[in-house]
């Protein structure tokens, strides 16, 4: 056995005295290095932009340039970290209030003309007159055709109590109106709509996590409460892609009881190690609930969605939802920019990240994140023992498939039919009745398969139809084509579009959405709501589950199949 000298009593002393010490230059050393590289990276730059400056050839706009490098800086990361310029932070808060100064109305661009394709009742558009279907030709004396049409909604918007004169074309006219139009404050509700549609069963819409959104919930829901006989509710979290975390927990607690956790949160800064508890009495401790998601529903709706599913105290009905398990937080830069940036990662009752795509880890030859591979993920088990995943965003105790939307649907779509048979139609007709009762008749039928026809712009493409093209196109090349042209072209012939063949194959769907686009127009967003009531399959799944107690099999434990 070799034996080593002891050290002395001060050699001791000063070893562990100099064991923090070297522990913080063990610390220290990478940080070190990290600003070196900062430091490095912030001069080549510094050099890159002044010989851009004086060299490039033509004239160069420094703030748009720089804007250029930061956007790209933060899009190497993730797409939830966003540089927000001073003229962008209107955005910023609209997200977060759904506020924002304008006249409370959406315009888009179709075949060449902006038209107004939504007017929010009781705003100064509405007020003014305009309507679906307007065609929005002045602002300001501005042109449109001279701007980019991704920019022509910020012109309309500015501060409350500051005018904007437009110009337009009213639906059905042919002279343009001028009008002068005073700004306001537009607060979009977070709840746009709550009804009884069952003898027991409370609806609501949530549209957005924004600020006050659970007063908001809590004040529809007592509504359901003091005014009917409701006894369960459905949740509709359909397109919600989420909001701030707090208004999260709020809406949970709204359901389970006090102390319950709900989420926590990791990160890199300590401050981000967090676990978020309900605070209060719930307001419907024993209503069941159902939750409606589908692929948009993110972020805070996936909390609200997968906590209730991981306390097994709702049925979640639908789609598989988008999977963001990230939190952001918005830090303040200088002259009034601002950064949203991924501060960590949120994790629901049971443990697990729907997180779906990991943005710190390989990337497509693109740059594209991956989503997590099948093999990394985990299970977890919910109150009751229910197995759920992580990594692929919050998966439905019912899945509820969408309709199918054809190449036909789609096309007329795109290329503005739908909308501009709505226009002329809703032109020549005062009324349609209760939205809810309102029928595309045989007669209209007929009438929008003529329109479609005599429009230039009707025009859909199989995808059958491209890739025959393409093969087609192979075969030539490869000189098979020769061998047989006519059952090529014979086959090509069947593909070829017949906008009244192929109108008529699809006349159901296409019809919903024609009853859809005129009920826009005269009943709005609520009207078009109440009209697909009877046609919402995930809405009325989830009524009859809970109205024949099948909800209880679900949430009990993993022997219910479907």
């Amino acid at each position: 056995m070799n034996l080593q000298p002891r050290p002395s009593s001060n050699s001791r002393k000063r070893w562990l005295w100099m064991v923090p010490f070297l522990g913080l230059l063990i610390a220290a050393a990478p940080l070190r290095e990290n600003y070196f590289e900062l430091s490095k990276q912030l001069e080549i730059m510094t050099a890159m932009f002044r010989e851009l400056n004086i060299y490039y050839v033509d004239e160069i706009q420094p703030g748009e340039l720089m804007e250029a490098g930061m956007d790209a800086m933060v899009s190497s990361l993730d797409p939830y970290t966003v540089y927000y310029p001073e003229s962008r932070i209107e955005d910023l808060r609209f997200m977060t209030t759904g506020e924002y100064g304008g006249i409370g109305a959406s315009i888009q661009f179709i075949n060449d003309r902006h038209l107004f394709v939504d007017v929010l009742p009781d705003f100064p558009a509405a007020r003014a007159g305009l309507k679906i279907g307007d065609e929005l030709t002045h602002v300001d004396g501005q042109p449109l055709l001279e701007v980019n049409p991704d920019l022509v909604s910020e012109l309309l918007q500015g501060a409350s109590g500051t005018e904007v004169i437009i110009k337009y074309i009213p639906n059905g006219a042919s002279e343009t109106t001028e009008l002068s139009i005073e700004r306001e404050k537009i607060k979009l509700p977070a709840v746009p709509f709550r009804s009884v549609v069952a003898d027991s069963t409370g609806y609501v819409i949530l549209r957005a996590f924004t600020r006050g959104c659970s007063f908001e919930l809590r004040q529809a829901i007592r509504y359901l409460q003091d005014s009917t006989d409701v006894n369960q509710l459905v949740l509709d979290l359909r397109g919600n892609g989420g909001g701030l975390l707090q208004e999260s927990i709020s809406i949970v607690n709204l359901f389970v009881p006090k102390g319950e956790e709900v989420v926590s949160t990791r990160g890199k800064k300590e401050e981000w190690l967090k676990s978020y508890k309900t605070m209060a009495d719930p307001l419907v401790p024993d209503w069941p609930v159902a939750v409606l998601i589908d692929e948009q529903s993110a972020s805070a709706s996936e909390i609200v969605a997968g906590t209730l599913q991981d306390l097994d105290r709702a049925i979640i009905v639908g789609q598989e939802s988008f999977g963001k398990g990230l939190v952001q937080q918005t830090k303040p830069l200088a002259y009034g920019t601002k950064l949203k940036v991924t501060v960590a990662k949120y994790y629901t009752a049971s443990g697990r990240c729907i997180q779906r795509l990991d943005y710190g880890g390989k990337r497509s030859a693109e740059g594209v994140a991956q989503a997590f591979a099948d093999s990394t993920l985990q299970s977890f088990k919910t109150r009751n023992g229910r197995p759920v995943i992580d990594g692929k965003g919050v998966q439905p105790d019912v899945p509820v498939d969408l309709p199918y939307m054809g190449y036909v649907l789609e096309g007329l779509y795109m290329n503005g039919t739908l909308f501009d048979f709505a226009n002329a139609w809703s032109a020549q007709h005062d009324s349609i009745g209760p939205a809810k009762d309102f029928h595309l008749s045989e007669v209209d039928w007929q009438a929008f398969v003529q329109f479609a026809k005599d429009s230039e712009s009707t025009t859909f493409e199989s995808r059958t139809q491209t890739a025959w093209s393409e093969l087609t196109a192979l075969a030539r090349e490869e000189q098979i084509y020769s061998l047989d042209s006519t059952a090529f072209d014979a086959f090509s012939q069947v593909l070829e579009p017949s906008i009244e063949r192929d109108l008529n194959r699809f006349k159901e769907e296409i019809t919903w959405a024609l009853e859809e686009e005129l009920v826009m127009r005269y009943h709005l967003q609520t009207g078009v709501i109440e009209w697909s009531i009877p046609r919402d399959n995930p809405l009325n799944k989830a009524i009859e589950l809970m109205s024949t107690n099948r909800h209880l099999d679900i949430l009990a434990g993993p022997t219910f199949t479907e």
